[in-house]
């Protein structure tokens, strides 16, 4: 392993997206938040990506530079065509805007659809807690789970996130697959030939196994059984039909090679403008004593503390930032090999003195 800064990687990111043809403002937005996913340890939904979306601009399955539209329905709903350009700047392009309205009307709702796999969602309630604002994110993904019972991939993964700012810039960040792993750990793990835990999936068999790659050709399980698969119907519901985007089986995988058309992955947002329910330093104070009582309660053997959603984020990335963000060494050829391409030199290792 390799262990890069924060700063090197996102400007390599940066320079090879732009030298892709994506537009200077879009690709700091794009670089942001991978780079943002390895200063958390969301290593799966990191730099990692950076491959994967390079090859599909090449082969123009997602388009580089997205003409966004955006329609106000009402003062509270927003309607987004992405154009099939990278979840990160459709996403991110619809959060800036869905602020702007939810600050004059107290609540908006984000149906997006023809976007793409967007990273992850905690970077989007993060943004809405940056501006105090309450988030809830949802996206559906390609068919990743089966349905309690099934034997087949069916609904995506279909991550849910909430984000609540608490005043002390470590607000409150949930985000979870409906899956019991989310599928980029596999898809990593498969990169890096490791198997991967007991319970996390079946094969194309139906049958459960370690491998990572027969996991790939076969279904992640659902967190909680049924529980699972019913929120995972759910987030299609909102985030396929009610956007307009494809939903289940027909939500395209950019790892597929026979695809040609472009994924038509659909999200799903609803911010809250907390001033307009109540203020926001009682907010504050309310549930700063609700996670103070969360953290008093006995303790069960063996543990230490404990947190709330958000803060082993903040101290990852707290951390990263000063020793650093280390990759595997697949990982770096396969950056290596993508700055080779557009004569971008991928970064030289550092070591934690010299950060």
């Amino acid at each position: 392993m390799g262990t890069y800064s924060e700063a090197d990687l996102k400007r390599f990111c940066e320079n090879v997206l732009i030298k892709v043809g994506m537009s200077h403002e879009n690709a700091s937005v794009a670089a942001d938040s991978l780079v943002k996913a390895n200063l958390e340890g969301v290593d799966s939904h990191g730099i990692s990506r950076l491959p994967i979306y390079v090859k599909r601009f090449n082969d123009r399955r997602i388009n580089v530079n997205p003409d966004i539209k955006m329609t106000e329905q009402t003062a509270s709903v927003l309607l987004v065509d992405g154009n099939n350009g990278l979840g990160h700047v459709v996403s991110y392009q619809a959060i800036v805007k869905g602020i702007e309205m939810a600050k004059q009307s107290g609540i908006t709702a984000i149906a997006i659809k023809n976007s793409n796999h967007f990273g992850t969602a905690s970077y989007f309630c993060q943004l809405a807690c940056e501006q105090n604002l309450a988030c809830i994110g949802f996206t559906n993904s390609p068919p990743g789970i089966a349905p309690w019972g099934g034997k087949h991939a069916f609904f995506g993964t279909n991550p849910i996130a909430f984000g609540f700012p608490t005043g002390n810039n470590q607000p409150v960040i949930i985000d979870l697959s409906t899956s019991i792993a989310a599928r980029g750990k596999i898809i990593l793990a498969a990169k890096q030939g490791k198997s991967i835990p007991d319970g996390w999936a079946i094969d194309e068999d139906g049958l459960p196994t370690n491998d990572a790659e027969a996991a790939l050709r076969g279904s992640v399980l659902p967190l909680g059984g049924a529980k699972g698969s019913a929120l995972a119907l759910a987030v299609e519901i909102l985030t396929g039909i009610l956007s307009g985007a494809a939903f289940g089986p027909h939500v395209k995988n950019l790892y597929h090679e026979a695809e040609t058309e472009g994924a038509n992955v659909g999200h799903f947002f609803i911010l809250l403008d907390i001033e307009k329910f109540m203020n926001l330093s009682t907010f504050f104070t309310s549930l700063e004593h609700l996670l103070i009582e969360m953290k008093e309660i006995p303790k069960v053997p063996g543990t230490d503390e404990i947190r709330y959603p958000g803060e082993r984020r903040k101290r990852d990335r707290e951390r990263r930032q000063v020793e650093g963000i280390e990759l595997t060494s697949s990982v770096e050829s396969e950056l290596t090999c993508i700055g080779d391409d557009y004569n971008v030199p991928f970064p030289k290792p550092i070591s934690v003195e010299k950060i």
